[in-house]
């Protein structure tokens, strides 16, 4: 009879060996190390919260798309709203422009007064008196005119016209006369247009 090295037979199974065995319905259950069922438990955890971090990830960066385009149509909107505005401006102030160009364009049926030499130049008119100096110029409405003094010298051709605020400030401009004759045509003038305007404006 021949005998053989080591051990050839199967592990017993059974209920002496399993408690949970049932023949014909369950297999035996294998034994594995404690730490390994820890380490497979930690894998799968960790495989599941990658995929759900892979689920994730999708769903923000749309979310993050959606508040990005709804972030540039704000934008859009509000720059064209202002852009409205401005046109709405622009086209106020072209109104405006127009409304006084037709008034300064109208023709007004009554008396003005005007002298000039080449540096000096005196308008009065409806609006008031202009008065311009090389490249200066002011002007005064009828209202803010308390009075006007002119004065013709005895020797030369510079005729004085001055205009006196309520506020007790003066403003003279002196317009060089072609001939002294021009003094008393300039007092007609100028008479004429206070007797229409400024008295009307007291």
């Amino acid at each position: 009879m021949e005998q053989r090295i080591g051990s050839g037979s199967q592990p017993l199974e059974g209920a002496g060996f399993d408690p949970a065995f049932i023949p014909g319905l369950t297999s035996p259950a294998s034994v594995a190390p404690k730490g390994a069922k820890k380490e497979d438990a930690a894998e799968e955890a960790d495989s599941e919260e990658t995929a759900l971090d892979d689920a994730d990830e999708p769903g923000t960066e749309a979310a993050d798309v959606i508040d990005d385009a709804d972030d540039d149509a704000e934008d859009a909107v509000d720059e064209a709203d202002e852009a409205d505005d401005e046109a709405d401006e622009a086209d106020d102030e072209a109104d405006e422009a127009d409304d006084e160009a037709d008034e300064e364009d109208a023709p007004v049926d009554g008396p003005v007064f005007e002298a000039a030499d080449r540096r000096a130049r005196i308008v009065v008119d409806h609006k008031g008196v202009r008065l311009t100096l090389d490249d200066q110029e002011c002007e005064f409405r009828w209202d803010e005119i308390g009075a006007i003094e002119t004065e013709s010298p005895r020797f030369g051709k510079r005729y004085t016209i001055t205009v006196h605020t309520p506020d007790r400030r003066w403003y003279p401009i002196e317009i060089e006369a072609t001939a002294r004759a021009r003094f008393k045509e300039w007092d007609e003038q100028l008479d004429a247009v206070l007797d229409a305007y400024f008295e009307e404006s007291d």
